[in-house]
């Protein structure tokens, strides 16, 4: 029965962030974007993974070519099941995962393992309070991840959620593979869990 709710509760929020439009949007996005770029932790940071929208989901691209010090990261899909993370330049060229997501095509010797990473801006159907993250199903970040479980003290990377407050949930069941975020960002502000 958990199961199902979870499927209710992720198709009803993905609906409601999939009609959150135009001028609402526009300046939730701008809000959340503003929040990022101006965070103290994060404006020191050199590699930052972000992620191509889809499904409804806060547009970051305008980061992907703003800040000359940072290096920005897109995920990518290898061996069907887990995430390495392809360097971002304006020339990157992109090709479509089997999700029909973009991707950049990069050689592969240039991909960075999550551990590199110094934070990662993960995209979420709903999250809550205490950290805990509904994604998509698939699984992807957690398995990409999963090595925070075997150190719980594990700092890098800066794992944070990126979304609407219509995405906010009361507490979410976790499961034992549940990676929990370090912060979340929604158009009221970007917040850093206690466990930071």
């Amino acid at each position: 029965m958990q199961s199902l709710s979870r499927k209710v509760l992720r198709q009803t929020l993905r609906q409601a962030r999939r009609e959150l439009q135009g001028s609402a949007r526009t300046e939730k996005e701008a809000t959340i974007l503003r929040s990022i770029t101006q965070h103290p932790r994060l404006k020191r940071l050199r590699h930052l993974a972000l992620y191509w929208p889809n499904d409804g989901e806060v547009d970051l691209r305008p980061l992907l070519n703003m800040g000359a010090a940072q290096q920005r990261y897109l995920p990518i899909l290898v061996r069907g099941s887990r995430l390495r993370f392809a360097p971002w330049t304006a020339s990157s060229s992109l090709h479509f995962n089997h999700f029909g997501i973009p991707e950049p095509r990069v050689n592969p010797r240039k991909l960075l393992r999550p551990t590199q990473l110094d934070a990662v801006l993960m995209p979420l159907v709903g999250f809550d309070e205490h950290g805990n993250r509904l994604g998509m199903g698939g699984g992807f970040y957690d398995r990409s991840f999963a090595f925070r479980h075997a150190r719980r003290s594990w700092r890098k990377p800066l794992l944070i959620g990126v979304a609407f407050e219509l995405q906010r949930c009361p507490p979410l069941p976790a499961a034992a593979w549940d990676i929990p975020l370090d912060g979340i960002v929604t158009e009221h502000g970007l917040r850093l869990f206690q466990r930071i």
